[in-house]
């Protein structure tokens, strides 16, 4: 065999070699990479979810769940934003001072990063039912002064569109809101707060 034949031998059993030495040291650091990443049930723990808000129109309510839990987020329109503001006097913690929200969240009447959408959840805070929403106005088993909201079923407390509780309600205090961001315009990221705190 000459020279050249060998050298041709030697690079094509060189360059197999390192193909499969490649191939197999892909193959031993894939588990090792992908251990990196969260598990379900890390992410389920509390990993962030996204919530694209583009198609929801006022008076929507879509649910997403974080943590094991139920995150309600609410379009809300001007008038119902308005009706948020005359509230006060019915309200058990108008300015949700005791109630458990992020810092960076306003507590305004609207209690949002956005005053159109307001992002909570979905649990009571009395024995952790979950409220159902009652967007309708004066419904006949809620009366002629409501004007949507939430509704526990369980023991009867009730929550205005921003989530805070009408007095002698046994809910303690409003609904709880989650830290979350917007990452764009019309996407929301729950359990992270971007920044903001």
């Amino acid at each position: 065999m000459s020279n050249e034949g060998v050298n041709t031998r030697r690079r094509v059993l060189v360059g197999a070699s390192l193909v499969v030495g490649g191939v197999g040291s892909v193959a031993a650091l894939t588990p090792f990479v992908s251990s990196w990443n969260p598990s379900a049930k890390a992410k389920a723990a509390g990993a962030p979810v996204k919530a694209d808000v583009s198609k929801l129109e006022p008076g929507q309510q879509m649910i997403v769940e974080w943590r094991g839990k139920p995150v309600w987020i609410v379009r809300r329109s001007a008038e119902a934003l308005a009706h948020l503001a005359t509230l006060d006097d019915s309200l058990a913690d108008p300015a949700s001072v005791k109630s458990k929200q992020p810092s960076y969240v306003p507590s305004t009447a609207a209690r949002a990063l956005r005053d159109e959408y307001i992002v909570m959840i979905g649990i009571c805070t009395h024995l952790g039912c979950s409220p159902t929403y009652r967007p309708e106005v004066a419904p006949v088993d809620l009366g002629e002064d409501w004007n949507g909201g939430f509704y526990c079923p369980c023991h009867g407390s009730t929550f205005d569109l921003s989530g805070r509780v009408f007095k002698s309600k046994p809910a303690p205090t409003n609904l709880e809101i989650p830290p979350h961001f917007y990452e764009s315009d019309s996407v929301i990221l729950i359990g992270e707060d971007g920044g903001n705190a």
